[in-house]
């Protein structure tokens, strides 16, 4: 199922993550794909807070991942610096994609194959300027 929504700035992505994050369990994985600077950590940090984080949420690109703790543990993947992940050491993401937390990927086109095929998939885009 497809649904289409339109925010106007950070504090209304947020809302809109967190309204997503109320519907989530143990185990799920969120692909979040969309262009540099398109709010993909906007996006996780509103899902995050509502799933009980207290501490910053930052983009993790040059650390590939942060983990979270909350009411349910978050796990933060930025794939954007890994380029292929078929060349990288074979459970490089275990620790984050494990059934006790929830997982938010950014850049998931670069994981492809890795992985896990049912996810929830958001798409953000700039509409405008």
């Amino acid at each position: 199922m497809t649904r289409r929504h339109s925010t106007e700035g950070a504090t209304e992505t947020e809302a809109l993550a967190a309204e997503l994050a109320e519907s989530l369990r143990r185990g799920d994985v969120v692909t979040v794909a969309g262009d540099l600077g398109a709010g993909k950590t906007t996006f996780v940090r509103g899902a995050a807070r509502a799933l009980g984080v207290e501490e910053p949420v930052t983009s993790p690109t040059f650390t590939i991942g942060h983990r979270y703790s909350g009411r349910i543990p978050v796990s933060h993947l930025d794939l954007y610096r890994l380029g292929d992940l078929a060349n990288e050491e074979p459970g490089l993401l275990d620790d984050y994609l494990t059934p006790d937390a929830i997982a938010f990927v950014e850049w998931p086109e670069l994981g492809e194959g890795v992985l896990p095929r049912r996810v929830v998939s958001v798409r953000l885009r700039h509409a405008g300027e």
